[in-house]
């Protein structure tokens, strides 16, 4: 599967949405990529999934994804590796912190890979990875369907998508749509 072919089913799903968009980053772009609205349709799910999976060095034995948009994808890759999925959650009692929950654990020295819908400044991922390595576990990659950072998100270890774009993004005082009046949209989990 090529960088275009996802790009198309990307924007076919009407996935990829133009407008004033606030990041869970926090930072401000033009464009958004809803991700849910591909993964909504399982075999699209599924082949995606495949397809970060093949891209993999090595078979994970588990495959961690941060709630919320991950955890489509994540299953997905997991299904196609043959490993076990868990995610993290933001946990309300320890200051919003990403955390395993609902019993999840990692074991010591569990060959973990992060798995995402969409990297912008890697910061989720990083967390994500925080919590695999004070478990004990070991990371190994990190895969997303779309790298928005046109490849400048490093993680320490390999990090593989189906697609690198180079979308601008702005602080709030850097952004030319806060100062024509658009409306900003918050469309994210965070």
């Amino acid at each position: 599967m090529t960088g275009d072919e996802v790009l198309e089913l990307l924007r076919e799903s009407g996935a990829q949405q133009e407008g004033h968009f606030l990041l869970s980053s926090g930072l401000h772009s033009s464009q958004y990529l809803q991700c849910a609205l591909v993964l909504e349709d399982p075999p699209s799910a599924e082949r995606l999934g495949r397809e970060l999976a093949a891209r993999l060095c090595q078979p994970p034995e588990a495959v961690l994804s941060p709630a919320l948009g991950g955890v489509i994808i994540g299953h997905e890759v997991a299904r196609a590796a043959g490993a076990r999925f868990l995610f993290t959650e933001r946990d309300p009692a320890r200051q919003n912190r990403t955390t395993l929950r609902r019993g999840f654990a990692l074991r010591r020295g569990e060959r973990v890979v992060v798995v995402e819908d969409v990297v912008t400044t890697g910061r989720s991922t990083r967390e994500v990875i925080e919590v695999a390595q004070a478990a004990g576990a070991e990371v190994r990659a990190v895969a997303a369907i779309v790298d928005r950072s046109g490849g400048a998100a490093q993680f320490g270890v390999p990090f593989v998508s189906l697609l690198s774009l180079e979308v601008p993004a702005f602080t709030p005082a850097e952004c030319e749509l806060c100062r024509r009046g658009v409306p900003l949209e918050k469309p994210g989990s965070r």
